[in-house]
């Protein structure tokens, strides 16, 4: 717990915070202990509302500042407004984030909180993430990374704090669902958004819906297959891959490498 004491210390200093809130468990964590050692009216989440994130997973963030009480402020978001990101290019990550990071700061700013943190953890420093460049050019603090503090060491933390879903499985932006170069458009992002949920429902709370032209591939731990393959037995109205058809791809198939962070990286 020595991290977390020297964290408690250093956001004691700042006095006064905002926090780019995006409903993970890095930045859930981080909002909980700013809440926890500062007064309340001195802690204010920003949160973005756009395409790229799923609406359940935007849903139960705002459920979770709610619930808690925090202060936090809405803003809308539009990141196929950015040619980048709209292409889908390899370094889209970039654009849209210091888009994004660039909105929150200033909403920030307006709001009276000089300094906005964010949830980059230790393990983000170590992987193909283009939008840390992005966050420090636009002079975001990462308390998390700066302390060394591990995805692991978030959810014990948390556990310890008594954050309900301090084991919640991360999640990315829909963008990621797509080979790069590939012209994204709100249908489409949808479109993944519900496969996704549609294997969800199965009890599978880790999965990712990869495009590739009219084919769904489905990424999910290999202990889970199983349950994939009983489900699609039988043709029926709950088979999953009759309901994904019906989303518009023409064939789904079964990702036997399993669920694979990043695998079009």
């Amino acid at each position: 717990m020595e991290k977390q004491k020297q964290l408690e210390e250093y956001l004691k200093t700042l006095k006064k915070v905002a926090i780019a809130y995006s409903g993970g468990i890095d930045s859930s964590y981080l909002s909980f202990l700013a809440n926890k050692v500062l007064p309340k009216e001195q802690v204010l989440a920003v949160i973005a509302n756009g395409i790229m994130v799923p609406r359940k997973d935007y849903e139960e963030a705002i459920t979770f500042l709610k619930e808690n009480h925090f202060q936090y402020i809405e803003v809308p978001y539009k990141p196929l407004e950015i040619t980048e990101f709209r292409e889908n290019y390899k370094d889209r990550c970039y654009h849209c984030k210091k888009e994004l990071m660039t909105i929150l700061k200033k909403t920030a700013n307006e709001n009276g909180y000089e300094y906005l943190l964010d949830g980059k953890n230790a393990d983000d420093l170590t992987v193909y993430r283009p939008g840390n460049r992005a966050t420090e050019e636009v002079g975001i603090i990462s308390p998390l990374a700066k302390f060394k503090i591990s995805k692991e060491e978030i959810r014990q933390y948390s556990k310890n704090l008594g954050i309900s879903f301090w084991n919640k499985p991360s999640n990315s932006c829909l963008a990621t669902r797509f080979p790069y170069n590939t012209n994204l458009t709100e249908e489409v992002l949808k479109k993944v958004e519900e496969s996704e949920e549609i294997i969800k429902d199965l009890g599978i709370p880790k999965v990712r819906v990869r495009v590739h032209d009219n084919i769904a591939r489905i990424e999910v731990n290999p202990e889970d297959f199983e349950m994939i393959l009983n489900n699609i037995k039988y043709k029926n109205d709950d088979n999953i891959v009759e309901k994904i058809k019906k989303l518009g791809f023409s064939y789904v198939t079964l990702d036997l490498s399993g669920l694979k962070s990043g695998s079009f990286d």
